[in-house]
């Protein structure tokens, strides 16, 4: 069970076409739901969108975003200025096209290192168990009783250096315990299975154990909630550049956009709605996309 793959066959009856028979896979089912499931199309679709901003924004926009006339500032949008422009008088649809770049730069390197660090741990702890398991177990706990906003507010303020990095470096020592727990709970379920006892008594090593036969089958609550977590982190990045200990202007992000003009909504709404629709969109795919596969990766949910 533990190597698992999706092999098509062809069936040939007499009088009809030759049709392709699919053997079961959980990876191979789910991807057939997905691509069926238009949530989660259109949700793919806005990510990408996004991701192609970040990667390539000059094929999004050929303005410079650092290009700012002051004598233009807080222009109405309008055919030159799609988005108007900023209290500098930068170009904000510029600036809302760079502004994904260091918001999903942060999301992602956060994301990867709280998969890395909390699935390690998870999975040694429910592994090697007893005295592994209580350790790795307490010091979840220890984190848990931190509350991630207060305690990202307090790393951040103490930092002198407040940069993608840092900010990356903080969520993920911040983040990593409900990965670690997730992925606990699907070793303990899955080195159980005939096939990993097999696999044991064939004299297979722990690290081929847990690489080989058990990783696979356990990654899926942990592939769906750490799409979930990519949105998370975005709006996080936001809600600390927002209270001030994020990434700060030069910088150019949708927080720091958000954070410049929030006190000019009553004259030029635009200068916070575009951000904030930015974000509000890219977190809610994210989201919608994780749900979507939630439900292709659960056969109780077919």
């Amino acid at each position: 069970m533990s190597d698992i793959t999706t092999a098509a066959t062809e069936v040939e009856q007499p009088g009809a076409a030759p049709e392709r028979e699919y053997a079961a896979s959980l990876w191979g089912d789910a991807w057939r739901q997905l691509r069926r499931n238009p949530i989660f199309l259109i949700s793919l679709a806005w990510i990408m969108v996004v991701t192609s901003m970040a990667v390539f924004p000059k094929l999004w926009t050929s303005i410079d975003p650092r290009a700012c006339n002051v004598s233009q500032a807080r222009l109405p949008p309008s055919s030159e200025h799609w988005f108007g422009t900023s209290i500098v008088g930068c170009d904000y649809y510029a600036h809302a096209i760079y502004g994904a770049r260091q918001s999903l730069i942060i999301a992602v390197a956060s994301t990867v290192g709280v998969v890395v660090l909390g699935g390690l741990l998870g999975m040694l702890a429910a592994f090697y168990g007893r005295w592994t398991d209580t350790l790795i177990s307490r010091l979840v706990d220890i984190f848990l009783g931190v509350p991630f906003l207060l305690g990202a507010v307090v790393f951040l303020t103490v930092l002198k250096i407040r940069n993608v990095w840092t900010v990356a470096l903080v969520l993920i020592l911040l983040g990593w315990t409900t990965i670690a727990r997730i992925m606990r709970g699907g070793v303990l379920s899955t080195k159980t299975q005939d096939y990993v006892q097999a696999a044991r008594a064939l004299g297979g090593s722990n690290s081929r154990l847990m690489f080989k036969h058990i990783l696979p089958n356990a990654i899926a609550p942990v592939v769906v909630y750490s799409t979930i977590l990519l949105g998370s982190f975005v709006a996080i990045e936001a809600t600390l550049t927002f209270l001030g200990v994020g990434l700060q202007a030069p910088a150019i992000t949708w927080g720091v956009m958000i954070t410049q003009h929030e006190v000019y909504f009553l004259q030029l709404p635009g200068l916070l709605l575009f951000p904030a629709g930015l974000l509000f969109f890219t977190v809610l795919a994210f989201i919608l996309m994780g749900d979507a596969l939630r439900d292709a990766l659960d056969p109780r949910l077919r």
